[in-house]
């Protein structure tokens, strides 16, 4: 495979004198075009495609030992770039590129993928474990946003296969119509059908994409915050999209509600930011890194104008989807990414307050941390519910709770708690119905096959002066000028020949993480069958910047029906109930 075009070059970037500063001094098209620079090495003029080295979330692609990958999204969106550049240089190779990516796109309407695509030239849609549905909304978003912005240019033919292909999209879209609870893929669905109605008078496109954004705000509205809760990606891309759809859009009411949902999704950024660690405050229902990465910066630098600044504007790491995208943080939302505060977060995100069905994040900011928890949760690699990040003179550490199955998160472990300011009391129970490395990708049946299964408290980001000592009754971290105490009320894990027995928590230090580990099994691979456990669950405190002096601890009784009740002490009413016996979630 060929990495590089041969005898190709880079158009040259045009001075400063010859490009229009924009939004305040920030010259997108500048970085856009070092930006498509910077990708022209990634380019394979053999397929017409973006090439990437490998990488994989474990689960839809079943690829697990492939060198370099060609990812049909971000070739799409490596297109949009080189013709939003406006340089003749790009445009032939665009062209390519886009029809490479329609001509892999399902065309048969008797396949249930009809519609979409695969993530990767090298596995079909075929191969993939299961597809992907949400393709048709990235992709198509992207095709969608290239016949907006340069249908005029492309050649004739391609200009009919884009405008197909983008019908294909939302035929699938349609048909999927995915609950509002799928934020990003809600808002993503109805900027493509409603820009494509727009675009190619699809009357019935547009008006599904309108009643799609209605029902969206009303339900966002009616609780105050996505249901995907503060997800630094999801928000990201609310944000994005929301943006995107409010510059492409020609109709005022589409305007005003997408208007109302940027304003919500930016309350929330600015409401989570926590000045002193310069991260999003937990806890997050989705997330792919714990420390807020080089995207995320880049793109609050960029929509703060320099508000907060991790980069000079000249290495600003650029996606090319941001170039006319619109984005930017309303002017009153501003003072919270410098001014440090002292907050509590209560946000009912799910179910209802009043019949007990529902869900609260709770967070706590002081000038030095933050530490947010859900109420209920499971503990998939992609949710951080219990999540503290702690100032270590001047730069982030993080603390958070992991359940590791072979060393990976699983994801039928049930996290459950109950949080005072900086006190977080907190259960874990496990469920027999629920997946292993994804939530319902790949059930387990209640029973796995393990050589390893432990509790971690992982404890990351800048470590200099971090320090863990285990105790008899839990552990005390250390982390810059702030004290933290991890406790152990209860805990048990019984009904199996390999169950551990001893509590006491392990600390030991990697390359870049501090761990604090609670050992439930390690040893010779074997059986682990959840439904004949006798008893599986415990019961933990975390107290950050608040250690308790002469607490009782909580309260816990035993239920008839074999069920553990927690309250706090010196509380009547229940914290939460885990169940002892692992079961079927409720």
């Amino acid at each position: 495979m060929k990495k590089t075009a041969e005898g190709s070059k880079s158009p040259e970037t045009p001075g400063r004198e010859e490009t229009a500063y924009r939004h305040e001094g920030i010259d997108h098209q500048r970085m856009l075009i070092r930006k498509m620079q910077m990708l022209e090495p990634r380019y394979d003029p053999e397929l017409h495609l973006l090439w990437s080295p490998f990488s994989s979330p474990g689960y839809h692609t079943t690829l697990r030992e492939a060198e370099f990958i060609h990812s049909t999204r971000d070739s799409l969106s490596y297109a949009l770039g080189l013709l939003d550049t406006e340089l003749p240089a790009y445009e032939q190779r665009a062209f390519d590129i886009i029809a490479q990516v329609v001509s892999l796109q399902d065309t048969d309407r008797s396949h249930d993928t009809f519609g979409i695509w695969s993530w990767f030239y090298e596995e079909p849609l075929a191969q993939m474990a299961p597809p992907d549905w949400n393709w048709a909304d990235f992709c198509g978003s992207r095709l969608v946003q290239a016949l907006s912005r340069h249908g005029r240019r492309l050649p004739e033919s391609l200009r009919m296969a884009v405008a197909q292909s983008i019908e294909y999209a939302c035929e699938a879209i349609i048909k999927r119509n995915v609950g509002l609870d799928y934020t990003n893929i809600a808002i993503l669905g109805a900027f493509v059908t409603r820009i494509a109605g727009e675009q190619l008078g699809r009357r019935d496109y547009a008006e599904y994409g309108l009643k799609r954004l209605q029902q969206l705000y009303d339900y966002t509205m009616e609780r105050g915050a996505f249901q995907e809760y503060n997800s630094p990606v999801y928000t990201y891309i609310a944000i994005l999209e929301l943006s995107k759809l409010h510059a492409e859009t020609i109709d005022d009411k589409v305007r005003m509600l997408s208007r109302g949902l940027i304003d919500l999704s930016w309350r929330t950024v600015a409401g989570y930011y926590h000045p002193a660690t310069a991260q999003w405050s937990g806890p997050h229902s989705r997330c792919y890194q714990t420390l807020i990465n080089d995207q995320s910066k880049a793109f609050l630098q960029l929509a703060t104008k320099g508000r907060v600044m991790f980069f000079d504007w000249e290495e600003l790491p650029y996606e090319e989807e941001w170039y006319k995208s619109g984005f930017e943080c309303p002017a009153a939302f501003l003072k919270a990414f410098s001014v440090p505060r002292t907050q509590e977060i209560r946000q009912l995100y799910e179910g209802n307050a009043e019949d007990g069905s529902g869900r609260w994040a709770v967070t706590y900011m002081t000038p030095q941390v933050s530490v947010g928890s859900f109420t209920a949760s499971d503990l998939w690699n992609q949710r951080r519910p219990l999540l503290a990040y702690v100032d270590n003179n001047g730069l982030p550490a993080y603390i958070q709770l992991r359940c590791l199955h072979d060393g990976y998160d699983y994801c039928s472990a049930r996290f459950k708690s109950k949080q005072d300011q900086g006190q977080v009391l907190f259960g874990i129970d496990f469920i027999t119905d629920g997946g292993d490395t994804h939530p319902n990708l790949d059930p387990t049946g209640g029973v796995i096959e393990a050589d390893d299964l432990r509790l971690r408290l992982e404890i990351g980001g800048h470590l200099d002066g971090v320090s863990a000592v285990s105790t008899r009754e839990g552990a005390i971290l250390r982390i810059g000028e702030t004290e933290c105490m991890l406790t152990t009320w209860f805990a048990a894990f019984t009904g199996h020949s390999g169950a551990q027995r001893d509590w006491t928590w392990e600390i030991q230090k990697t390359a870049d993480l501090l761990l604090v580990e609670l050992i439930l099994y390690s040893g010779p691979r074997r059986s682990i069958d959840f439904t004949a456990l006798q008893q599986a669950a415990m019961v933990f405190s975390l107290d950050i910047q608040q250690v308790p002096e002469g607490e009782s601890g909580p309260e816990l009784e035993l239920t008839d029906d074999g069920n553990l009740w927690v309250s706090c002490s010196g509380e009547e009413t229940e914290a939460f109930t885990l169940h002892l016996r692992p079961g079927p979630a409720e």
